[in-house]
């Protein structure tokens, strides 16, 4: 990978805002998914990943630089993000890769067995579970957060995963999970409550299951990203808060969607084969400890 200098800086990011789940295409300035600026060494030659919210932000810049990396992928999205889905598909066949698109609102047991099974039939079997598929909206008070929210955060970010990875187990022998945390179960943000209590639960969950999957010969592992450009932050927080958004962290700035998928590449690779039960933090210099 070469470094970001040449992408857009994300120092200063102004007011915006979008509908919810928000578009790359609108979003002001324009991140690095590694189109251009990752290098790939076969890292990742011949494995099969699944990516769940792949159409966009980190989940878009893991599938691109995966495919750099020689992986074949499937990605999952939600209906209203098809466009993305299309674009990350037209940049990983243009890295040289194949993409498989899955449709899917994965907060149901249902549907994350139909993804399950259709992604190991489009590759041919699986040795990579890349869980990233988030939900996240802000409110200033407790008394705010709407019933039907708390229950669409706890379903799309613990369940969902939970599910996947029930179903996937005994096909990921002598594989690799990878769950997207997040800084919040660290420092969690008064207006994103729910979320941050997602993103403990997965945490937990990461450790327990790296505890009792590894007899299996699978790896599991976390990375908790920071303050990352992506649509969600517009799609989901007011404008007040978009602007200037990261430059709170050491590092001075928001972070490149591509910076985080280098942590999913390494955990993913055969260099991580004694990494498992761990955390990876891609935060700017804010503490996951």
């Amino acid at each position: 990978m070469t470094t970001s200098t040449s992408a857009p800086d994300l120092s200063a990011i102004p007011k915006q805002k979008q509908a919810w789940p928000g578009s790359e295409v609108d979003l002001q300035p324009s991140p690095d998914h590694g189109e251009s600026s990752w290098v790939g060494r076969d890292r990742l030659t011949g494995k099969r990943i699944l990516i769940t919210g792949g159409d966009s932000g980190i989940g878009r810049a893991t599938a691109v630089v995966a495919a750099k990396e020689g992986a074949s992928v499937v990605v999952t999205h939600l209906p209203q993000e098809a466009e993305d889905a299309r674009a990350t598909q037209a940049a990983v066949q243009e890295a040289g890769g194949t993409c498989e698109l899955i449709e899917a609102d994965l907060r149901t047991y249902d549907e994350n067995q139909r993804v399950a099974r259709a992604a190991v039939s489009a590759l041919g079997g699986l040795d990579v579970l890349i869980a990233n598929a988030a939900y996240q909206m802000t409110h200033e008070r407790i008394e705010d957060f709407p019933p039907e929210q708390i229950e669409r955060t706890f379903a799309t970010n613990v369940f969902g995963p939970f599910w996947l990875v029930q179903e996937l187990a005994e096909e990921l022998r002598g594989g690799s999970i990878i769950i997207t945390t997040s800084v919040q179960a660290y420092s969690p943000s008064d207006n994103l409550l729910d979320y941050a209590g997602t993103k403990a639960a997965l945490n937990n969950m990461v450790v327990n299951l790296a505890g009792q999957l590894g007899e299996r010969d699978i790896r599991v592992n976390a990375v908790a990203p920071g303050p990352i450009w992506t649509p969600l932050i517009p799609a989901t927080m007011p404008e007040e808060k978009v602007e200037g958004f990261g430059s709170d962290t050491p590092l001075g700035r928001a972070g490149h969607p591509v910076e985080v998928a280098a942590a999913y590449v390494f955990l993913a690779s055969d260099e991580a084969s004694y990494v498992s039960g761990t955390v990876l933090g891609v935060t700017g210099g804010k503490p996951v400890f």
